[in-house]
């Protein structure tokens, strides 16, 4: 297993993906420990003088006018997580929090937040044990940053709240001790430092790029098989065209198609036909597919700016002795990207619904009624398109903006919010949906496919073909559909179609 060294400015998206998912574990970079420590002496020397300091000296939000006695300033950094600690909901996914782990130590490794070493490497044991925190999926409007959120995590560190160890969710307090760890008593400001950030939605958009751009694959596959049962033109996405409209993402996507579904003798079955041109769905499926790819990488990179950015408040200058407060806790990129994203997504499964409806249909597709053998007696995958058309249609409402909402907070002092953490939730109900749309189509294109013989797809197709038939054989009678789309979905999840 590979080790991710964090220094605060070189984490990728696929690094961040390999620790949530595939549990690399972690380690700082040697030269930011001397950063890490400047900080925090500069922090607790601040925290003497009479100087109002935000945070450290003073109460947070609307409070910030309030006064901290000196005798007060470590119960505050505990009172903090403790109040902070107030989300509701289902519990996020361990790999989820995960991600948001490793980029909330990212973040305190750049040596501006002012915490402890020790406080960090805590944080550290936490991910490479796997002890993960229990964080309520709700509960974050993106500012000051995931609040809810990561005071669920970083009541671990005081021994609070529940985590999952070892398979069972437990009290923090009993994985602390089974891990070798006690709980902290937090320094001046670093139980703000363990809230002030961006790094649950920023992690939710990271998973959602990682998968969401495997998906513009799997896509471009299903697409192609499509084509194909429906005895389509490749001449739509040959280099002389996409090439007078270069789009990367286009160019991309019209390359893959034209890759996977090479050597296909129903396409040479059909080259003399009359049909003049196919329909929108097969016919610019590159330009639509390629504009999520475009919108993906536009994303890609305003996530990962964000992954290493310093989103602190107030942030840490030991070596120009100041302590400046800001607004880099502010989601407002993370939001958009989230958006944006969940827009791609919804536009990947409602053109991929529309080449299932046409493979369904008799008199648009050539083929027999719903892909069955027996219409009528049999209702084949009709009930398949009804699924597909149901998910399409949530996505629709689902891609309603949360960018473009703000409900003012903490007595009219946190006046504008992003709502990316409402963003990235949306955005994870659009990419499973998505996720089940492609698999009904892999799985209707498949059935086109097997009615067609003797001729037979492309050699990549119909190696695809051959290993969705080993978990869900030719359906000659009519069965329950639902095990059979998800284990077509677990095959998308697992990359083999990419």
């Amino acid at each position: 297993m590979e080790m991710v060294t964090l220094d605060g400015k070189n984490l990728t998206i696929h690094k961040l993906f390999n620790i949530a998912y595939k549990y690399e574990k972690v380690e700082v970079k040697k030269n930011q420990w001397s950063k890490i420590r400047a900080a925090s002496t500069f922090v607790n020397k601040c925290s003497t003088q009479k100087k109002a300091i935000y945070g450290i000296n003073t109460g947070l939000g609307a409070l910030s006018q309030a006064r901290i006695a000196e005798r007060d300033v470590i119960k505050i950094q505990h009172n903090i997580l403790l109040s902070h600690n107030a989300g509701v909901g289902e519990p996020c996914a361990p790999e989820l929090v995960r991600a948001a782990l490793a980029l909330r130590i990212n973040t305190l490794v750049s040596g501006y937040c002012g915490v402890s070493e020790q406080l960090v490497k805590n944080l550290v044991t936490l991910l490479n044990k796997n002890i993960i925190p229990v964080v309520p999926r709700q509960g974050s409007v993106g500012a000051s940053g995931d609040l809810a959120p990561l005071a669920a995590i970083g009541s671990v560190v005081l021994g609070k709240g529940e985590v999952i160890y070892q398979g069972k969710r437990i009290p923090a307090r009993t994985a602390l001790r089974r891990a070798g760890l006690k709980p902290l008593t937090l320094k001046p400001k670093e139980g703000l430092s363990l809230i002030n950030g961006t790094q649950f939605s920023t992690g939710i958009a990271s998973v959602i790029n990682a998968v969401g751009t495997t998906l513009c694959d799997v896509a471009d596959t299903c697409g192609a098989m499509s084509l194909d049962a429906l005895k389509g033109s490749v001449v739509p996405f040959s280099r002389r065209l996409m090439r007078l409209r270069p789009h990367p993402g286009a160019q991309q996507s019209a390359q893959n198609i034209r890759n996977v579904i090479r050597g296909s003798h129903i396409l040479k079955s059909h080259r003399d036909c009359p049909k003049v041109q196919d329909p929108y769905s097969l016919r610019c499926m590159a330009h639509v597919h390629g504009a999520v790819r475009d919108i993906f990488r536009f994303a890609r990179n305003m996530i990962e700016i964000e992954m290493n950015s310093v989103t602190d408040n107030p942030i840490v200058f030991p070596h120009e002795k100041a302590i400046l407060s800001g607004g880099n806790f502010h989601a407002e990129p993370i939001a958009f990207a989230l958006d944006t994203m969940a827009l791609g997504l919804a536009e990947l499964a409602s053109i991929a619904e529309r080449r299932v409806f046409r493979l369904l249909d008799s008199k648009l597709s050539g083929l027999s009624a719903f892909l069955t053998t027996q219409p009528g007696l049999h209702s084949g995958f009709m009930m398949a398109q009804v699924t597909a058309a149901a998910l399409v249609s949530q996505n629709k409402i689902l891609c309603h903006p949360a960018s473009v909402d703000s409900i003012p907070t903490s007595a009219n002092q946190e006046d504008h919010v992003s709502m990316s953490m409402n963003a990235g939730l949306k955005a994870l109900e659009v990419l499973e949906n998505t996720k089940y749309v492609l698999a009904i189509e892999l799985l209707c294109a498949c059935q086109a496919l097997d009615l067609l013989k003797p001729l037979k797809t492309s050699p990549p197709l119909e190696k695809i073909k051959k290993s969705i038939r080993r978990v869900v054989p030719f359906i000659t009678t009519d069965r329950p559909l639902t095990p059979e789309i998800e284990r077509v979905k677990a095959i998308i999840e697992s990359d083999f179609l990419t």
